[in-house]
């Protein structure tokens, strides 16, 4: 499989130009372009960290797109989501909405940037929350708990708000908090539910949601995938934390540890180059994480990206 990672090295895909989609919103990850009442999401293959765009990843966008797509089916029942058509492995056409400015994270564990405000004594009283004292690292909680941050545009970090000053911002109603409070938990829970039967353990994840002109609430963006979750290997997982030892992670979690431990960055000062070994890696990782929810290895074909997400398009009358 990394013979197969590293070939694709030059056919990564930064960006997806079609100006004739629509009119064209380049968010971290994906290139949505708006046309009445859809927009066609192509997930390209950047990679972000800390809010910021780092490098490309061989078939990230693919594997992102398919485990998308795949949660979507699954948890549909539970929320409606705003998936119509899937036209090629790195496109999803969706229902046009207007997004709400709030992103839902959802915690199961004390962990990752939440554990490194608990130990600066931050806590999260950003979110209104009071942890217990004497917590650990990767501790779970009783139950989970929402902490929500502002959507910020690309180039600025999202920051941490809590339910109160969301609504009293007027960046959504109370009526909208309470549901989508709901929904985001009821998502989380079927989540974590599938995982642990695939071997893994859902730790933390984030929703997005959209409203139509009559005001119903959808899931939109992406769930459940290894850019917006954090995934560990369930087994052994109790006794790594009983030693306090790093859990094993399946997910771009371990990028950002690596970016911190070496090259001392945190989103802060010049972009740090990303070697093609440490790209194959996380690719392997994503391909592992897809291969592990949905049962099955992704068909990874090497080649042009841009040129195979065009044919798909033409095919399916978007262009």
């Amino acid at each position: 499989m990394d013979e197969t990672l590293s070939a694709q090295l030059p056919y990564t895909l930064r960006e997806a130009d079609f100006p004739l989609l629509g009119e064209l919103y380049r968010g971290k990850v994906r290139d949505n372009y708006s046309k009445g009442d859809r927009i066609v999401m192509i997930t390209t293959d950047r990679l972000s960290a800390f809010d910021r765009v780092l490098t490309t990843i061989p078939f990230k966008g693919e594997i992102l797109n398919r485990l998308t797509a795949f949660w979507f089916e699954k948890t549909k029942d539970i929320a409606p989501n705003h998936l119509l058509d899937v036209p090629d492995p790195s496109v999803l056409v969706v229902r046009r909405l207007k997004p709400l400015a709030a992103e839902m994270v959802v915690r199961g564990y004390l962990t990752g940037s939440l554990w490194r405000d608990y130990q600066a004594g931050k806590g999260a009283k950003a979110y209104g929350i009071e942890l217990p004292r004497e917590m650990r690292k990767d501790q779970k909680f009783e139950r989970a708990i929402l902490t929500p941050s502002t959507k910020e545009e690309v180039g600025k970090h999202d920051e941490p708000i809590s339910p109160k000053e969301l609504v009293g911002r007027g960046t959504i109603s109370q009526k909208q908090w309470d549901q989508m409070a709901r929904i985001a938990l009821d998502l989380f829970a079927a989540g974590q539910a599938w995982a642990k039967q695939r071997g893994l353990i859902l730790v933390d994840t984030k929703y997005e949601f959209g409203v139509d002109a009559q005001g119903k609430l959808w899931v939109i963006d992406e769930i459940h995938t290894a850019d917006s979750s954090r995934y560990w290997i369930a087994d052994g997982s109790e006794e790594r934390f009983r030693r306090g030892e790093d859990q094993k992670m399946l997910d771009k979690e371990f990028f950002r540890q690596w970016l911190i431990r070496e090259r001392n960055y945190q989103g802060e000062g010049p972009l740090p180059q990303i070697p093609d070994e440490v790209r194959v890696q996380l690719a392997g990782r994503y391909v592992d994480l897809a291969k592990t929810l949905t049962g099955e290895p992704p068909k990874l074909v090497v080649g042009d990206t841009r040129a195979r997400i065009e044919k798909a398009l033409r095919a399916g009358k978007y262009l």
